[in-house]
């Protein structure tokens, strides 16, 4: 019995591991980024330089990373989806978060329709994930939803 709780938490020490060196290995990928995130403009920039979600087909969640500057550090995708929706848990939302010491995230989305108006269900996700965010110390700045060349700041509409 010993043994297989032992086996066991090597097995999830190990995930644990190559979770960090996966989120490590794209971070470096993105440390031209300029600091100071602090509009929902520049964010959009980033998203679009970043993510270019106007090429997906599907819906995507991402999440950007920011350390106490708002200084990109790190960029993940959490889940993708189909043409109208994707599933999105708290858990994998701050997984990367975490591992990546972000003391803030902007979340960001797309909605292959073209129109970033965001529905209910995202509005209550933002909500969710802001006071999951309170409870870790990580501050979820934004929530920007993305649809054909144009963006919608959940914050800039007061929605979070």
């Amino acid at each position: 019995m010993r043994a297989t709780i032992y086996k066991t938490a090597i097995k999830k020490q190990e995930n644990g591991f190559k979770m960090m060196e996966l989120v490590k290995e794209a971070s470096r990928n993105y440390k031209d980024i300029p600091t100071g995130l602090n509009n929902p403009d520049k964010v959009y920039q980033q998203i679009e330089r970043i993510i270019n979600p106007s090429e997906l087909s599907e819906e995507e969640f991402w999440v950007m990373c920011l350390d106490v500057k708002n200084k990109n550090i790190g960029n993940f995708r959490t889940s993708k989806g189909t043409i109208d929706c994707t599933v999105v848990h708290p858990r994998e939302v701050f997984k990367g978060a975490i591992l990546l010491n972000s003391a803030n995230i902007i979340l960001t989305h797309n909605h292959p329709t073209g129109n970033p108006t965001p529905s209910e269900e995202d509005i209550e996700l933002t909500k969710r994930l802001v006071e999951c965010g309170e409870l870790l110390g990580i501050k979820v700045l934004d929530h920007i939803i993305t649809g054909d060349g144009v963006f919608h700041s959940l914050r800039e509409h007061s929605q979070m």
